[in-house]
């Protein structure tokens, strides 16, 4: 039974410590399914399994398990930037200025109320439990990891901060769902109201959404000119994709002449739509002549497989010139985009061309058009992107003020360079498209792995912690940290900015970066407010629970 024994207890056995990761992360999947009043703690449940373990005495070696968990979270950070890159710029327009601004107030409130309770309550050696419990209290695991991986550099133990994180994440998670429900009775909000004025609003608001329609050439001053003449006339981005001219059904390219009569399908986004209609002449109803469906001609969307298109222009393409084909829209990640020339395309595009049958094969054939070929993540940029970040993140930063240099460390480099890649890796001929699943389950891998890799750690601590400390007086802490800022800023979203209910919940969903407080919003609301408000915000949320949880350490430390 030595074979037995070896396996169990010798923490330098690699067969031992590849069995204590598979059943704290098995262990953590399944009793994180398991629902208590319609929440779930998830995944973050390895690492209540993980701490078990450790209690129990079931360790491994301590370089094997600090190199688990740091490479675990690189891995997280990393594709978390990846996903979030392609919004995180845009979330600064003009519609999501507001929602970043209340979010980064929220952040900020939460940390002062953390140092104000630490400053308070606690000694100056309490600093790592706190910054855990704030991590646990706004439910952000790569924050924890940022500043587990800085303690490293002011000389701190990690146990504490894993600690406070356990004490504070449970009530944190019900305490955002708690506080959302408390700003709709506060305000005094019917969502019957809100769905309503919600509709009003998204029927008014669509102004970059793809328009298609049927415009008749009555204006005398275009007959005999050219469609690229007729768009510099009228100052305006547009589609022609057909004509119907002498009873004929034709794909125009630059060079085609109109004339007086002349039908024009015509795709642009819809604040253009009145501009182009009273420039040209008159909108019709023209769906008969324009029916392709016994033509040679063919509309179709072709999916972006090839690299070296990556990046370019539909201009550069020259799908009229070279192919004989019109672009109309583009399909990105759920979203429709009008195919102006200057769009760029990205691997994973979906682009609705109108040509003949050939032209469109031959264009298929030029972009990839392969499924298959898209399921393949691609590695090499992951692993490019990711010996960069390490690079990045060990650059000390000298900050007037501070005794030591600040480093990003091996969470806030990685992740600052896969936002840079996922957003401007084609001008460096790096494609960044995983596919969803590809992204989610290397996410999940790197997640599961550092969650069990502290727990594991902080096992032998913590009941003595929780039980013969602070433990409750922590997770007071964790609660209040959790629900003031939200009760502060909610009804200042809701009363100064107009904000909807609806898209409210999701951004406070979005600035705690909790995936159950927007299924809980999602359920309430029954449509794709939550998610708007969620995706709008948490690009930079995710950001500054990353960065601001390592200056806390740094700084405070």
């Amino acid at each position: 039974m030595d074979w037995l024994e070896n396996l169990l207890f010798n923490s330098d056995s690699i067969a031992h410590i590849v069995l204590l990761y598979s059943i704290v992360i098995s262990l953590g999947v399944l009793l994180g399914r398991v629902k208590i009043f319609g929440v779930s703690l998830g995944v973050t449940f390895i690492l209540f399994v993980g701490i078990l373990m450790g209690h129990f005495g079931f360790n491994g070696n301590l370089e094997i398990i600090n190199f688990v968990q740091d490479f675990g979270l690189i891995l997280f950070v990393f594709c978390i930037g990846l996903q979030v890159g392609p919004s995180f710029f845009s979330s600064f327009k003009k519609g999501g200025i507001s929602m970043n601004l209340m979010s980064i107030a929220t952040i900020l409130l939460n940390i002062t109320v953390m140092v104000v309770l630490w400053l308070c309550l606690f000694d100056k050696e309490d600093l790592p439990m706190m910054v855990g419990v704030l991590c646990g209290a706004v439910t952000n695991t790569p924050g924890l990891g940022a500043a587990n991986e800085a303690l490293s550099q002011v000389g701190y133990s990690g146990a504490e901060i894993a600690n406070g994180y356990a004490c504070a994440y449970p009530l944190g998670v019900v305490g955002i769902i708690g506080a959302t429900i408390l700003i709709r009775f506060l305000c005094r909000i019917k969502l019957d109201k809100e769905k309503e004025a919600l509709s009003q609003e998204e029927a008014a608001n669509q102004p970059g959404k793809p328009h298609r329609m049927y415009v008749e050439v009555t204006n005398p001053a275009l007959d005999g000119i050219t469609i690229k003449r007729l768009r510099e006339l009228s100052n305006r981005d547009f589609v022609c994709s057909r004509i119907h001219q002498n009873g004929i059904v034709n794909i125009p390219n630059k060079d085609t002449v109109l004339h007086l009569g002349d039908h024009l399908l015509i795709v642009c986004a819809c604040d253009e739509t009145e501009a182009i209609i009273t420039f040209i002449g008159k909108e019709v109803d023209a769906d008969k002549e324009f029916d392709i469906s016994h033509s040679p001609m063919v509309s179709r969307r072709i999916l972006v497989t090839e690299e070296d298109v990556n990046g370019k222009t539909l201009a550069q393409l020259s799908l009229s010139g070279k192919f004989g084909v019109v672009a109309t829209r583009i399909y990105r990640a759920g979203i429709e985009l009008f195919a102006k020339p200057s769009q760029r395309i990205q691997v994973g595009d979906r682009i609705r061309v109108v040509g003949p049958s050939d032209a469109v094969d031959r264009l298929a054939s030029r972009l990839g058009n392969s499924q298959k070929h898209l399921d393949h993540p691609n590695i090499l940029t992951i692993f490019i992107g990711i010996f960069v970040g390490i690079i990045f993140g060990s650059l000390p930063i000298a900050i007037p003020g501070m005794p030591t240099p600040v480093k990003l460390g091996l969470a806030g480099g990685p992740l600052i360079i896969s936002i840079l890649i996922s957003r401007f890796g084609y001008k460096m001929k790096l494609v960044s498209y995983t596919t969803v699943s590809a992204n989610l389950m290397l996410r999940e891998i790197g997640l599961s792995l550092f969650l069990a890799s502290v727990g594991i750690k902080a096992g032998g601590n913590f009941i003595n912690t929780v039980v013969e400390g602070d433990g409750l007086l922590y997770v007071l802490c964790g609660f209040l940290i959790t629900i003031i800022p939200i009760i502060c800023i909610g009804p200042i979203a809701r009363l100064k900015c107009k904000m909807n209910y609806f898209t409210l919940m999701g951004m406070i969903a979005g600035t705690y970066t909790d995936p159950p407080a927007l299924a809980y919003a999602n359920q309430v609301a029954g449509n794709d407010a939550p998610a708007l408000g969620y995706t709008t915000v948490y690009p930079l949320s995710m950001f500054l629970r990353i960065i601001t949880a390592q200056v806390l350490i740094l700084i405070l430390g």
